[in-house]
Parts: C-alpha cells; sequence; structure tokens
C-alpha cells in the first residue's frame, strides 16, 4: 500500500510540482492550503507523513506543529517543514517545535524526495518492507502470497489489502470509517457494514481450522491486529 503524504502548502504552483512528483513516486498525496484546514482534516484521518510550509493561512505551520506534536495520535506523525527561511535560528525554531527534518525554498525536489523517504523508513519500516510477518502470518508484497505457518492462504484482493493494511500498523485500533479510507479509498462510496463483510472473509481465511484469531473485535470501536497474536511462535 502506498504511503499516504498530507501536503499543507498555500502556493499553488508549488503545490501542484509536489504532488506531480510525490505521486510519481507512488504516494497517495492530499494536499490543503490553510493551517486551520489541515488540522481538521488531521483531526480525521493521520497520514503517513506531513509536508508543512511555515507560512500559512488561517493557522501558521509552527503552531500546527506544536498541536501535532500535542495530540497521542500525531505526536509520532513525520513532518518536514518547508520555508523561505534560511537563518539558522529559525531551523532551530522550526526543530524545537517538534518538525522532524526541514528544507529551505527554493529546495531540489529529489533531496525533498530522498529526504521523504529517509523519514518514512525510519517512522514506518513495514511500510517498504517486502516481506510483513506477525506472530506465524507470513505476506509477500512482490510475490502477493500470504502463508501461515508456511501453508499458502489464497486470499481476494479486498482481503489481502485488508490484511496488508493491519500488518503495516500493528496492534492499533481502526474504526470502520479508517479503514474504509485507507482500504477502499476515500472516493468509494459504499455502506461501512461492508467491511465487517470483508474482515468476516478474512478470518474465515486466515482460521480454517482451529487457530488463534490474529484479528481483534474493539467493540465500540472497530478492529485491530491482536497484540497477543505476535507472541504465536
Amino acid at each position: 500500500m502506498s504511503a499516504r503524504i498530507m501536503v499543507v502548502e498555500d502556493e499553488e504552483a508549488l503545490t501542484t510540482l509536489l504532488r506531480y512528483n510525490l505521486d510519481a513516486e507512488g504516494y497517495d498525496v492530499e494536499t490543503v492550503a490553510r493551517g486551520d484546514d489541515a488540522d481538521t482534516r488531521l483531526k480525521e484521518r493521520v497520514p503517513d507523513l506531513v509536508v508543512l510550509d511555515w507560512m500559512l493561512p488561517g493557522l501558521s505551520g509552527i503552531e500546527l506543529c506544536r498541536r501535532l506534536r500535542a495530540r497521542p495520535e500525531t505526536k509520532q506523525l513525520p513532518i518536514i517543514m518547508l520555508t523561505a527561511r534560511g537563518e539558522e535560528s529559525e531551523r532551530v525554531r522550526g526543530l524545537a517545535t517538534g518538525a522532524d527534518d526541514y528544507i529551505v525554498k527554493p529546495f531540489s525536489v529529489p533531496e525533498l524526495l530522498a529526504r521523504v523517504k529517509g523519514l518514512l523508513r525510519r517512522a514506518s519500516p513495514e511500510r517498504l518492507a517486502t516481506v510483513l510477518t506477525y506472530g506465524d502470518i507470513e505476506l509477500d508484497r512482490e510475490k502477493r502470497r500470504v502463508a501461515r505457518s508456511g501453508r499458502s492462504i489464497d486470499l481476494g484482493p479486498t482481503e489481502y489489502r485488508l490484511l496488508e493494511f493491519f500488518l503495516e500498523h500493528p496492534g492499533r485500533v481502526f474504526s470502520r470509517e479508517q479503514l474504509l479510507d485507507s482500504v477502499w479509498g476515500r472516493d468509494i462510496y459504499i455502506d461501512e457494514r461492508t467491511v465487517d463483510v470483508h474482515i468476516g472473509r478474512l478470518r474465515k481465511l486466515l482460521n480454517p481450522g482451529r487457530e488463534q484469531d490474529p484479528i481483534r473485535t474493539v467493540r465500540g470501536a472497530g478492529y485491530a491486529l491482536d497484540d497477543r497474536f505476535a507472541k504465536v511462535e
């Protein structure tokens, strides 16, 4: 699955340039022009990385960065700040606020892409891993094969994407709405009960016998990979 990147930038030409190049690298890109709008969207859906301009209408990049670091769900969110300010004191201020990296305009697009990839690798190595494992489950992205305890499991495309998403975020609870956005996409309008149907199919395929169910139902919240399942030998 592609890493999701939010670009918060009010310069239309730069936004277009960043979207084009990030899209070309295979990332799922969302762009926002105002700091306050970005704050609202980030409360609804957390991406894998944010490219954040310093000067924004509605809410400054510095203030947005402070807010993100204050929330548990975005405390570890990778943030790259963009700014025209090149003075050392401003770079220190940006990093002290909580940004993971800092790049001064005008900048080299290949350099920005390299920094994005480096941050994603450090923050979410599973995003770039060829093989994902959890307990006795193994998913090979190159071969698009899934196995449990060495036994091959034939998954449909939706069940495969669901399992891949869970393996990328082991232990984290996702609501049905979050799963719809992340696995099916924001532009697909289907009933949330569809998630329950596909979770049920995935469970049956992963647990044909009396094996431990790796998927945990969290009443009133959603679904997650069970933390206890990771201890399976």
